[in-house]
Order: structure tokens, then C-alpha cells, then sequence
């Protein structure tokens, strides 16, 4: 007998707005083992006003959004 699970894989977006202390680093790389992980470093020099949209995707894909 064959049994099949079904795995439920959550996208998760990180969005981060400041370089991730060790707590947040933690708990990213936990997520990073049982789901598809995405992060959004806001921190960094790229211009995300003119990238609204794809910000915006970004949410609509995630299953959750967790803001560091």
C-alpha cells in the first residue's frame, strides 16, 4: 500500500527594512526548510518607489508576509 501526503508548501515573503539581526536570520533559514522563502532587502541601495509594482506582486504571490 502506497500512501501519498500532500505537502503543503507556503510562499513566504520577507520583507526587510533593515539588515536582519540573528533572530531573523533564524527564523528565515526555519522557513527556508518547509517553504518556498522569498526576501525583499529594502535596506539596499535599489529605488523600490519605482519598483511598486513589483513589489506589490510580490505580496499578492505570498501565501504570508512577515515585515522585519
Amino acid at each position: 500500500m502506497v500512501i501519498f501526503y500532500l505537502i503543503n508548501i507556503m510562499k513566504i515573503l520577507h520583507i526587510l527594512k533593515t539588515y536582519p539581526g540573528e533572530s531573523a536570520k533564524k527564523i528565515i533559514e526555519e522557513h527556508k526548510k518547509d517553504n518556498h522563502v522569498e526576501i525583499l532587502n529594502m535596506s539596499d541601495t535599489k529605488d523600490y518607489a519605482k519598483d511598486y509594482n513589483y513589489i506589490v506582486e510580490l505580496i499578492e504571490k505570498a501565501d504570508r508576509v512577515i515585515s522585519w
